[in-house]
């Protein structure tokens, strides 16, 4: 790498080998962010074939965030170098947006397109951005055609404006593009010689470091979407490079969990104390931001950067009995909407600019393969009479629940919240609870998606059965969760100790996620000091699991949702705890003069009176 960030766009037509070029720029990287714009699901079988294939051709130094705000994701890791794959597509949501496909109206993007130069003008680390170019990709003759390459050629040329070098991609080779009024031959400039840029500043044309020919999965290019295919999905997912499944021998297995740092929490305090307010008038605020810097190790802290959602489901056999007020084929529904970016979860994650990603465990139903890697399962067993997965399940739902983690830490995600999906998974969830806490069924049953009572009645005959079962295994983690947890509560338990061994804070979300978490404590003795509660539910398990936690939640709006909603409801409140740590200027940094120097100045007037 160089002490310089190079922004590069890369221009071709549809197969031309772009987007493997742009990848072959960030070759020396060992950390490489992949910013895809095209819709992670489809109906599309070759579609879907065309996204598995450009997956696999990445190596593991690649991290995919699924996005549609691209300034947003650049901002979110500046020093991190990113491919972004392809302005086509992201132009195509952008339209989708405002709905410009059949307006009459001339439509007006220009804050969308400052918003990505700007944020391509800020990042500190490579960046290349893919881009078909018009005239050389398959775009037809229809208004809304035109549409499309109107604004496709605004929005290169703005982008080229914006980067240090443009590359066109024809037939496998690569040409280097002049600056408007450069009359000199299109060559390499002096900064391509550099190392670690992955280019070389001889040839003028040359083959495109590729392997054998491969089929290129945004090459299908936007422009087809623009003739008709709109909506592209909003989610955002981080995406592993490869489907081979984690190891699951001792799974089980943690070192022991390192806490926060508390000479740090206890410089932060102090810290607290200078800063330009009164003492303690941000109440639990303050708290939360001491957390998060003996979290960091240092005070003060730094910003929390690409905040992660992971959502695990699973369907649970015990939701044939009854327990819950829909039908378990939703669970396999929500999924699908979750990738798609249209639950809740993912307007509210929007907002607070985190990213999404949703991961099949247990679900009774075929998913899309990239959500499903880790899948252990469809469905568990009924925990009313039997083990809900085996050990051998058990374990391997931990792997992946711990790989999980790993990917996003080492992606430099700073900040992990766990969700669920499942219908019938607060039984489960509650059983664990009630088993942990030796509490009875009828204290800590809850209406779950909102049973009547004759539901509720089936729920707590459902629970005090599974935990007649449980207290068998109760101290036994592993054996407790394959008796009554699924795959999907055991993954996310593996996800949270993880987190903790990998020292990076976690916001639980409700009842489902901390009775994992109940269990993931048990694993991994002290890790619940890396969680912080972001809300209380409704569910009266959810309070007595939070007490044994000993923790206090930043929010009780009376939520009963689940998918980590609670919990991103809450990461505006952590960001900002964080932020006034950094940001906020202390007493003499402002010139401010504080309480201290007030006491001392009283104190001297009264002197001055006594004499």
């Amino acid at each position: 790498m160089t002490d310089r960030a190079m922004r590069t766009l890369v221009l071709g037509g549809v197969r031309s080998g772009k987007s493997a070029h742009g990848e072959s720029l960030l070759g020396d990287h060992r950390q490489i962010r992949y910013l895809a714009t095209g819709p992670l699901t489809s109906s599309d079988g070759e579609w879907m074939e065309r996204v598995r294939t450009h997956r696999e051709r990445r190596d593991d130094r690649y991290t995919t965030i699924e996005t549609t705000d691209l300034g947003q994701a650049l901002r979110a890791a500046p020093d991190i170098p990113a491919l972004v794959d392809d302005l086509g597509s992201w132009l195509t949501a952008q339209i989708d947006a405002v709905h410009g496909w059949t307006t009459d109206v001339a439509i007006d993007l220009e804050d969308q397109i400052t918003d990505l130069c700007d944020a391509l003008a800020a990042m500190a680390a490579d960046v290349v951005l893919i881009s078909p170019e018009v005239g050389l990709s398959l775009v037809p003759p229809t208004p809304a055609g035109r549409i499309f390459q109107d604004l496709l050629g605004t929005l290169n040329t703005r982008v080229a404006d914006a980067c240090d070098r443009v590359q066109l991609v024809v037939a496998g080779r690569v040409l280097d593009l002049p600056r408007p009024g450069d009359t000199a031959s299109p060559r390499g400039s002096d900064r391509d010689a550099e190392p670690g840029h992955g280019r070389s500043p001889s040839p003028t044309v040359a083959p495109v470091p590729t392997p054998a020919p491969t089929v290129d999965a945004t090459d299908l290019d936007a422009s087809a979407t623009a003739a008709g295919q709109t909506g592209a999905a909003r989610t955002d997912a981080a995406s592993p490079t490869s489907y081979d499944r984690p190891d699951p021998t001792d799974a089980e297995v943690f070192a022991p969990i390192t806490p926060p740092d508390e000479a740090v929490a206890r410089a932060a305090r102090e810290r607290q104390a200078i800063l330009t307010k009164p003492p303690g008038s941000l109440g639990r605020v303050e708290e939360i931001g001491v957390w998060i810097a003996a979290c960091q190790g240092q005070c003060p802290p730094t910003a929390l950067t690409s905040p992660t959602v992971v959502v695990f489901a699973g369907d649970h056999g015990v939701a044939g009995g009854g327990v819950s007020a829909f039908p378990p084929e939703v669970t396999a529904q929500m999924v699908a909407n979750i990738a798609a970016g249209g639950a809740a979860v993912n307007v509210l994650a929007e907002r607070a600019g985190a990213t999404v990603q949703v991961v099949d465990m247990s679900v009774d139903a075929d998913t899309d393969p990239h959500v499903s890697r880790y899948k252990v399962r469809r469905s568990s067993d009924d925990l009313r009479t039997s083990d809900a997965i085996s050990l051998e399940q058990a374990r391997m739902a931990l792997a992946a629940g711990r790989a999980i983690a790993d990917e996003l830490v080492d992606s430099g995600t700073g900040l992990l919240i766990a969700g669920d999906m499942g219908i019938g998974n607060t039984t489960p969830a509650t059983v664990l609870v009630g088993a942990l806490t030796r509490r009875e069924p009828v204290e800590i049953v809850g209406r779950g998606t909102g049973i009547d009572d004759t539901g509720w009645m089936r729920k707590t005959a459902a629970i005090r059965d599974g935990m007649r079962r449980a207290r068998k295994v109760v101290h036994d983690p592993l054996a407790l969760l394959a008796a009554v947890g699924g795959a999907d509560l055991t993954a996310t338990a593996g996800f949270l100790a993880q987190a903790a061994l990998r020292r990076t804070p976690v916001i639980l979300d409700g009842v489902v996620v901390t009775a994992a978490a109940m269990v993931a404590n048990e694993l991994a003795p002290g890790a619940m000091r890396w969680w912080i509660a972001g809300h209380r539910s409704v569910e009266p398990a959810h309070q007595i699991a939070l007490e044994h936690l000993d923790l206090e939640p930043v929010l009780d709006l009376s939520m009963r949702l689940g998918e980590g909603s609670g919990a991103v409801l809450a990461l505006p409140i952590v960001q900002s705890a964080t932020d006034l740590l950094f940001s906020m200027a202390t007493f003499d940094e402002a010139g401010v003069s504080d309480k201290t120097a007030s006491d001392a100045a009283v104190a001297e007037t009264v002197e001055a009176g006594k004499s």
